[in-house]
């Protein structure tokens, strides 16, 4: 569930940002950690889906502007990208991180209009336990509820990267703290809270993650639809934790197509059809150098 923060701010400095525009250091409630950035695609066109991505770190670290290169590489996609922070252990314990994602989706929601969105075209996207954070809010309804937001009307689809949705027993004592005592953890289970009414979900996980389990993913899809729903998993053989998620960075798209995948997702639950958004960001081709010297990096 961990992050390499260190490589997110390599990713940063190679990630192409032409035709985006960013808003920085919105407040979405009070505190420090309540913040958000909003990426944007400079022209304006009608539709857009707005897409409120949460980023991991184990529920006790991580911030927004590691993963600008995240919101960059959605917005050339041509989305509305809503990147907040929120509380992070051992400030906060379940459920607060949870509450305040909500309150997030809520601002996005309320003001994703303002840059460009289609509220109504609203999608959730996380990885590691930003994936969890994603899954649990779209499963369940008490956190959006809470927070104004009705999940079944407002909320078009999931997207889980490398997430734990069944993880239990927890084994840090970290993770027993921020998830309470014995007899409440079952609760905190997004998979034990799947009623078949959530939004559609795409669960992508790598074979070799040797930190969140790949079945999370399965057994999440599993009861989705043995339920009802509507839920998909992709594995990528060759991908660990955090590249999943690192594939989404320009000059790492040859390890694996989950921006596409996402993409295309994003664009049918959306009903977006992009074909006149052109400032999708540089290709491979364009990083010769430091493509290569990605290639020979360790796991980020």
């Amino acid at each position: 569930m961990a992050c390499g923060c260190s490589t997110t701010g390599l990713l940063n400095t190679v990630e192409a940002k032409g035709g985006v525009a960013v808003s920085r250091n919105i407040a979405y409630a009070q505190g420090a950690r309540h913040g958000l950035d909003v990426y944007a695609p400079r022209r304006r066109i009608s539709g857009r889906p707005v897409v409120v991505f949460f980023y991991g770190g184990s529920w006790d670290s991580g911030a927004r502007g590691d993963y600008a290169w995240v919101g960059y590489a959605l917005a050339q996609q041509g989305y509305v990208v809503v990147l907040p922070d929120y509380r992070l252990f051992p400030q906060a314990r379940w459920p607060a991180f949870l509450q305040d994602c909500a309150l997030a989706v809520r601002w996005a929601r309320d003001h994703g209009g303002e840059y460009g969105g289609d509220v109504s075209r609203l999608i959730l996207i996380g990885h590691s336990a930003g994936a969890y954070n994603a899954v649990e809010l779209a499963v369940d309804a008490r956190w959006l509820t809470a927070a104004g937001v009705d999940p079944a009307r407002d909320v078009r689809g999931v997207v889980g990267l490398s997430g734990p949705y069944d993880f239990l027993p927890v084994r840090t004592d970290e993770l027993k703290s921020i998830f309470g005592p014995p007899a409440g953890r079952l609760a905190t289970q997004p998979i034990n809270h799947v009623d078949g009414r959530a939004a559609p979900m795409l669960l992508l996980t790598g074979d070799r993650d040797r930190t969140v389990e790949p079945g999370n993913s399965d057994r999440m899809a599993a009861k989705v639809r043995a339920a009802g729903g509507q839920a998909r998993v992709i594995h990528y053989p060759k991908l660990d934790h955090v590249r999943t998620l690192g594939a989404f960075a320009g000059p790492l798209r040859w390890l694996a197509p989950s921006l596409r995948d996402v993409t295309a997702f994003v664009n049918q639950r959306a009903g977006f059809a992009p074909s006149d958004w052109t400032g999708r960001g540089r290709t491979l081709a364009e990083f010769p150098a430091r493509s290569r010297a990605f290639r020979q990096i360790g796991p980020i």
